[in-house]
């Protein structure tokens, strides 16, 4: 299992599954020639020497020429994530340089499907935050973005959440309700709303939207809602 997720998670550094695989190889037995890796993988010889000839153009592995034979080291694992992570940012902050002009359009309804994009867009949103946000979700999934929170609650914004099982994080207004399921929804500066179903399989569909109609009417049910479980708090005390 440890195995099959180690070459998931190369494939997005822009490796095919059967680099990430040789990667791999070469990361446990060192210096290598294309005929033990493709023993070793299970793979012909042709599509192994292709694969590392690929891997290496890559930054993945070197080349060593030792008399008339070829061999394979690797790069190693923190090296080639850091010069991946390094090409990433130069091609953004070109990308950002040489942004065309956008045509401003009225915010919309947006469909955000799976589980990826949703956390995504929430973590986004939650890092463009200006003044404060309101969250309501099971506790479970609070630990996904855990690190933007508190950096939220670092640079003084207000932070509301509504959730099923107690919380400690300072500075943070937390209210218990009923249980959250998949249900979770997020307002932002009382500008952007996402909401919707986050979970396994099918269940990962999210509407976001910025009009302004929409963001009323979420904010009004939510805020009912906080009313509610204050004046249960209250009585609790009392």
């Amino acid at each position: 299992m440890e195995s099959t997720t180690f070459v998931e998670r190369l494939l997005e550094f822009g490796l095919t599954r059967q680099e990430a695989a040789i990667y791999q190889c070469l990361l446990g037995e060192g210096k290598t020639t294309g005929y033990e890796v493709a023993k070793l993988i299970g793979i012909s010889r042709s599509n192994a020497y292709n694969s590392l000839a690929s891997l290496t153009e890559k930054g993945g592995a070197y080349l060593v020429e030792e008399g008339t034979t070829r061999k394979y080291v690797p790069v190693p694992l923190r090296e080639f994530c850091k010069n991946h992570i390094r090409m990433l940012e130069e091609s953004r902050n070109w990308l950002i340089a040489h942004l065309p002009n956008e045509k401003s359009s009225a915010e919309g309804y947006i469909t955000i499907e799976g589980a990826r994009h949703i956390l995504d867009k929430m973590k986004n949103l939650l890092g463009q935050a200006e003044n404060r946000v309101y969250i309501s979700c099971t506790r479970n999934y609070l630990l996904l973005f855990v690190r933007e929170l508190e950096d939220l609650v670092s640079a003084r914004k207000k932070v509301v959440i509504i959730t099923d099982r107690p919380v400690h994080l300072a500075n943070v207004k937390v209210y218990l309700g009923e249980d959250r399921g998949m249900q979770i929804g997020l307002i932002t500066d009382s500008k952007y709303v996402l909401t919707g179903e986050y979970g396994e399989g099918s269940l990962n569909t999210c509407l976001y939207s910025g009009q302004k109609n929409f963001v009323e009417l979420y904010k009004r049910a939510l805020g009912n809602e906080i009313k509610l479980l204050a004046l249960r708090e209250e009585n609790k005390e009392s």
